[in-house]
């Protein structure tokens, strides 16, 4: 009997949520869950053989509400299993499947159930999100439900079950399962039957599910983002078998089309940057033999003699196929626009010439300026070494810089001829993922600064604009050979955040030997004079950091003054003067006309190591630049007005910043003000806690670090 609305909108809903090892996202699942619109719910969690960390936290979430039921298994069995033992005690008229780390609106089961009326299948929207923060999705009311009859099977390209109503009576009606069998695509198993028995499915697209793209998959992986490999056997096995169990057409031609599309993004991707493996030939020649000829006449040529050959089984016919093929592709790519093409001959042709042994490639800070360790260990080389040959990459070309290195713009074609023809790769920052390091090749990455702020892996959550960053750190600084640490305490940092396992240059920093080479008064009123910086005032140093949640777009950060120049001005600016060094990521220009002759802003200023030579004091926050100004013994300030947000929702701090840093943390303009005004006092009070700094952190500082580099790295 048909249910009226209103007993459609009392009905219970089975949440089924299978969980292994995702007790850092879990909580905010089932509080989604828990906050609903739609209150007539029970949780079933399914604990898959997850270690106790996860355990634990399942207990706690389960002890907080009633309508919360634990079920164990003795080991993992999978999602399949999970959520298959989940619908056998589910009690809801209805049932939903939510993975353990995605989240749900408050509304998105009110929706769901409040048009359930007429369908067994009731489907809504994945949004897929890299964010931890919750989202509240509200609507007016007015939804846009669209029913789907033969074309019911538009609604299953995600190849999920997820974020989709079932009414419970159906799915057991049909003996409708999940797949036990695989770690990969177990919902088609349930999902193909399921839209293949019912006549038509309603889809609502505000009903919203968002769908977690965890920002580790190194260390903690999702199924999709496990080897690829085991993705891919395990789609083609699925097909293989629905290709025998189904034999309606429109079953059929489904599968035929996903299996092809999945061709091209998926099982492409992984040939492109992985051997051809024979197991894999053959089980995907098996599959493309039960390809209906008809849908593939549907595709492009390219695909269709790709599919051809594996087809025929003729594994050297195919190979030589896709490899024209991959050529054309690439090239097809490469003509979208000039920086593209430039890296398609960077693939294609630079990095089959001969390595040029004596040949070195230096960038500083994204070709930005020329500065840092690789400054410093390019000026050693030309003074105590001829023969090398060295190529600095700019972002704008023609700096004045000492010796004869080519100079090449970012990303030109000459970037791309050198950078493949170099033996020797030194740079600061990470050079783009997209450049393949070629066997001969050396790479140094002297890296910049020593570490406050968490890093990469020591990071729970990423909130920069690239969702993508642990992963791409990882596979760039796999390219690394040799990594220069500036302290004991950055080696067993590094290690651990960048998973890095290979030699580690324990010599200081090349960039901080001007520190103690230059720490001299006939050099510093040389550099004042550079500068156009006053010789009858001291001078202030204020350089902040970059803000990662604070951002116009990908790599370009905003940033707000919060000190009190006009203040600052009035109270000190007989005596001081002061500087301004923003970080390079930060993208917004600050105006300082109105205090012109008392701020400087020198942002764009190459080299900082020179500013830190004519400042006498630093005020700065959670930017790395007090350790190395550290070196010079001279009074630091600390302006950390944001701190309680900085440390707890951004990157966190790997010291205690009240009991580890050699100077006050100060929360106003006021305060800063305040202590420049009794800079002397300051320094007293702080003189035994800086000294104990200086012995921890600046030790292996010596003024030799770019010699050391340089007979360590180029010994050979």
């Amino acid at each position: 009997m048909i249910k009226s609305v209103k007993e459609i909108k009392m009905s219970k809903v089975s949440i089924i949520i299978p969980v292994h090892n995702t007790e850092q996202y879990l909580e905010m699942c089932i509080e989604s869950v828990l906050n609903q619109i739609h209150q007539n719910l029970e949780i079933i969690i399914i604990d898959d053989g997850s270690g106790k960390a996860t355990s634990e936290k399942i207990r706690e979430l389960a002890n907080q509400d009633k309508r919360i039921k634990v079920l164990n298994n003795n080991r993992r069995k999978g999602v399949g299993y999970s959520r298959n033992i989940g619908v056998k005690v589910a009690s809801g008229e209805y049932l939903y499947f939510l993975d353990s780390d995605d989240y749900i609106p408050e509304n998105t089961l009110q929706i769901l159930v409040d048009n359930a009326q007429h369908y067994e299948i009731i489907k809504g929207k994945i949004k897929n999100t890299f964010l931890s923060n919750s989202f509240v999705v509200t609507f007016d009311g007015l939804f846009q439900p669209k029913p789907f009859g033969e074309n019911r099977f538009n609604l299953i390209k995600s190849n999920t079950a997820r974020n989709t109503l079932f009414l419970k009576q159906y799915i057991l009606d049909n003996d409708i399962q999940f797949s036990e069998d695989l770690e990969n695509y177990t919902d088609l198993d349930f999902i193909i039957p399921a839209y293949l028995n019912t006549p038509s499915v309603l889809f609502i697209k505000e009903a919203i599910y968002f769908s977690r793209k965890r920002n580790d998959p190194i260390n903690n992986p999702s199924l999709s983002q496990e080897e690829p490999l085991i993705n891919i056997e395990d789609y083609l096995e699925q097909y293989i078998k629905f290709k025998k169990i189904y034999t309606d057409e429109i079953v059929q031609d489904y599968l035929d089309k996903q299996l092809l599309n999945f061709y091209r993004k998926n099982i492409l991707n992984y040939l492109k940057e992985t051997p051809k493996t024979k197991k894999l030939f053959l089980k995907l020649s098996k599959a493309m033999k039960q390809v209906n000829p008809s849908i593939i006449a549907n595709y492009d040529k390219v695909l269709r003699r790709e599919v051809g050959a594996l087809r025929k089984g003729k594994r050297r016919r195919y190979k030589r196929i896709h490899k024209q093929h991959m050529f054309l592709r690439n090239l097809k790519k490469g003509v979208r626009s000039l920086r593209l093409f430039y890296r398609f001959l960077y693939e294609q042709f630079f990095t089959k010439l001969p390595v040029k042994k004596k040949l070195i490639f230096f960038e500083s800070f994204l070709g930005k300026n020329y500065s840092d360790s690789p400054k410093y260990i390019y000026e050693y080389l030309i003074k105590n070494q001829n023969k090398y040959k060295y190529v600095w990459c700019f972002t704008e070309k023609n700096k004045k810089i000492p010796g004869n290195a080519i100079q090449v713009k970012r990303f030109s074609l000459k970037y791309f001829y050198y950078l493949a023809r170099a033996k020797y790769w030194v740079s600061n920052s990470r050079l783009p993922i997209y450049l393949k390091k070629r066997k001969e090749n050396v790479y140094l990455q002297t890296w910049h600064g020593t570490p406050l702020k968490r890093l990469v892996f020591d990071m729970d959550e990423v909130f920069s604009a690239d969702p993508n960053y642990k992963k791409n750190f990882y596979d760039q600084s796999r390219r690394w050979d040799y990594l220069s640490s500036p302290n004991a305490y950055s080696t067993e940092i590094f290690r651990r955040a960048f998973k890095y396992d290979k030699e580690m240059l324990e010599y200081g920093y090349p960039r901080n030997d001007i520190l103690y080479n230059k720490d001299n008064k006939k050099d510093i009123k040389k550099l004042k004079k550079k500068m156009n910086l006053p010789l009858d005032k001291k001078v202030i140093l204020y350089a902040p950091t970059w803000r990662d949640d604070d951002y116009f777009s990908r790599g370009k950060y905003n940033f707000e003054l919060e000190l009190d120049l006009n203040k600052l001005q009035k109270r000190l600016g007989d005596e001081y003067v002061i500087i301004l060094r923003m970080h390079y990521f930060i993208a917004n220009k600050l105006n300082i006309e109105k205090f012109k002759g008392f701020a400087f802003d020198y942002s764009t200023y190459d080299d900082i190591a020179e500013l830190y030579l004519v400042s006498d004091i630093l005020i700065t926050d959670y930017s790395s630049v007090f350790f190395d100004y550290a070196n010079l013994k001279r009074p630091i300030l600390f302006f950390t007005y944001d701190i309680e947000k900085y440390g707890e929702q951004l990157r966190g701090f790997y010291l205690d910043m009240e009991k580890d840093l050699p100077g006050p943390l100060l929360m106003t303009s006021d305060e800063v003000i305040d202590s420049l005004d009794n800079i002397g006092e300051v320094a007293n009070n702080y003189s035994e806690k800086y000294e104990d700094f200086y012995k921890k952190f600046c030790k292996w500082d010596d003024g030799n670090a770019s010699k050391k580099t340089v007979q360590a790295v180029f010994k050979k």
